[in-house]
């Protein structure tokens, strides 16, 4: 007999921003399309987030920091991942291929591993009006990630979580992952 066949997992990599706190209802969200779900967290994002919440809600350890050798890994290999709400640094070092903390460097290799990857970006009008964000774009789409619709919001003014699509992560990564009509 084989062995039953698993769900795809997802990694859901979440940044510092004020509406990281509503992580979860990705993950809800992912689960229902029956998605196994696991979280990575910038180090600056698990102060935004209720980390006991998200591991009871997923099974598994929020990973932030790189384990040392030896040390099994937390967390299956990723199927598909989603990165929710992708802030300006993290989208500006991601593209330039810069792996300085653990999210950036899942986030870098996924592009060798051919994982699909969605980003939804959040971030103010200030910042998005940078030259180095609009070639960040660029080089992730040439990448093949996939960028959600967000519009930024204005300065000092947050975007509130109403007008953040969490679902549109799935929405852009259901036609690539493996197994997924």
């Amino acid at each position: 007999m084989s062995d039953p066949p698993t769900k795809p997992f997802l990694y859901v990599v979440v940044c510092a921003a004020g509406i990281a706190g509503d992580v979860s209802k990705l993950v809800a969200a992912a689960q229902q399309q029956h998605w196994d779900v696991g979280v990575v967290a910038t180090p600056q994002a698990l102060g935004f987030i209720d980390v006991e919440a998200i591991e009871t809600q997923t099974g598994y350890p929020i990973r932030s920091a790189w384990r040392t050798p030896g040390e099994p890994r937390p967390l299956p290999p990723a199927d598909a991942i989603a990165v929710a709400p992708a802030t300006f640094n993290t989208i500006n070092k991601w593209a330039a291929g810069i792996s300085d903390t653990l999210a950036l460097g899942i986030l870098c290799e996924a592009y060798g591993f051919g994982i699909p990857t969605a980003v939804l970006p959040y971030l103010n009008s200030a910042q998005a009006a940078h030259p180095s964000y609009c070639r960040s774009l660029d080089q992730l789409r040439e990448m093949g990630v996939l960028i959600g619709s967000y519009e930024p919001h204005r300065p000092k003014a947050g975007g509130g979580s109403g007008r953040f699509r969490w679902e549109e992560a799935l929405e852009l990564l259901t036609p690539k992952a493996p197994g997924r009509v």
